[in-house]
């Protein structure tokens, strides 16, 4: 048997990969951190010395775990109704990058990326991520799916079909971007139904995942359209007072405060170019039980604006 500290060691340099894994199966970093740290209490039961790739025997461990998790979240899902969205990813504009937060949203894996990925199945979502992500070789991964590795190939190029045709590209610059959402949320405020229609694509969508949970601004549900978005945003005006900037999976985003708790993650994906750049998306995340689960410690420094 490996000795435990040198193990423990050899783990800790692959933990890193392996959450970036788990998250772009998983879209949330709680469930995750599960999967990962279940991989390690399989090394730690397991024969290590006869591994001979630990990183591609963990990888394959974690890709596992996951694939049962998404079987069972679908299973658990099917008599739910309305929109479900990942769990997003926080950090301040204003803080140093995180290398290891860069790693897990490497390749862009935005709020949008990971609405694509949930609408797939869990074996498409498994064979997609790890083989347009991570490189895996197809033959690698046709045993964790229970397919031949033809059939697996066939599963991976139908999930990029389905995000190449819904995943825009992200052309809008850091700096327009912030600049979108602050105008959309001094709109907000000032109700301001004009100024909303400006920064707003003409066929934006929004996304609210309330949860099982009635909100102040309803269930769960998809608006579709620029003037029935700001109408809806029109309504958020009275919790625009509680909203602090902050990036979400690395794009500029706000969370919404509600006293000293968090009421709303909201995400923006963002098209166009330069001056011409406008809100394409906005998913909002307002079960509660879900922000509970978020670490939103990178948000603790500010105070909400007034």
């Amino acid at each position: 048997m490996a000795d435990p500290d040198w193990l423990a060691e050899r783990f800790e340099t692959h933990r890193t990969h392996l959450r970036a894994v788990a998250y772009r199966m998983l879209g949330s970093m709680s469930e995750a951190d599960d999967a990962v740290q279940d991989a390690w209490l399989r090394l730690a039961r397991a024969d290590a010395s006869s591994v001979d790739n630990l990183g591609g025997w963990l990888t394959t461990v974690v890709a596992r775990l996951c694939l049962d998790r998404l079987r069972a979240r679908t299973a658990r899902r099917e008599e739910q109704m309305g929109v479900h969205l990942p769990e997003p990813i926080v950090s301040s504009p204003d803080a140093a990058s995180d290398p290891e937060q860069e790693a897990i949203l490497a390749d862009s894996v935005g709020l949008a990326m990971l609405v694509v990925l949930e609408r797939l199945t869990p074996a498409e979502r498994l064979a997609f991520v790890l083989h347009d992500t991570f490189g895996l070789p197809f033959d690698q991964i046709a045993p964790i799916v229970d397919r031949t590795p033809t059939a697996t190939r066939q599963l991976a190029s139908r999930a990029r079909r389905r995000v190449r045709g819904s995943v825009m590209p992200a052309n809008a610059s850091p700096a327009r971007q912030r600049e979108l959402v602050d105008a959309f949320l001094a709109a907000a405020r000032a109700g301001d139904f004009e100024a909303l229609l400006r920064v707003l694509d003409p066929e934006v969508v929004v996304r609210a995942d309330a949860g099982a949970t009635l909100t102040p601004v309803g269930r769960s549900r998809e608006v579709r359209g620029a003037a029935e978005v700001a109408r809806q945003a029109l309504a958020f005006r009275a919790l625009a007072p509680g909203a602090r900037p902050a990036n979400i999976n690395g794009a500029a985003g706000i969370v919404v405060y509600s006293g000293d708790r968090p009421f709303a993650v909201l995400g923006f994906t963002f098209e166009g170019r330069g001056r011409k750049a406008v809100i394409a998306e906005i998913d909002i995340l307002l079960d509660p039980e879900r922000l509970e689960r978020l670490d939103l410690s990178a948000m603790s420094a500010g105070r909400p604006e007034g």
